[in-house]
């Protein structure tokens, strides 16, 4: 099976636990169908370049999952009808990633420097 990246926006006025059960519930649709996911990280709240719907922040979350391209367009639908996510944008990977994304390590490459 393909592997694939996923990140999605969800509304800034949504709390820290509704957007895990968001991301549990997209999670849940991909293991249904046969897939299986690899990673899942919880950017927080960021800010947007651009407003986007008079919204000017967002929770970020990235989901990496090895799975059909059914499953993986079945969870793009839900999202697509699910007013909480603002955005969202699939990538299919040619292998699955090791260790954390860039933005997580961004962090901690900051921390390190800082030391």
């Amino acid at each position: 099976m393909p592997f694939y990246e996923t990140v999605f926006i969800a509304r800034q006025d949504l709390s820290a636990a509704q957007v895990e059960q968001i991301t549990k519930d997209y999670s849940k649709v991909l293991t249904d169908m046969g897939g299986k996911i690899l990673k899942t990280e919880q950017w927080g709240l960021r800010s947007f370049a651009y407003r986007i719907n008079k919204a000017r922040k967002g929770h970020y979350t990235l989901l990496e999952c090895d799975a059909p391209s059914a499953a993986l367009l079945e969870m793009e639908r839900l999202m697509r009808n699910n007013e909480d996510v603002v955005r969202y944008l699939s990538i299919k990977l040619e292998e699955p990633t090791k260790g954390p994304s860039a933005i997580i390590d961004k962090t901690a490459n900051t921390e390190e420097e800082a030391a």
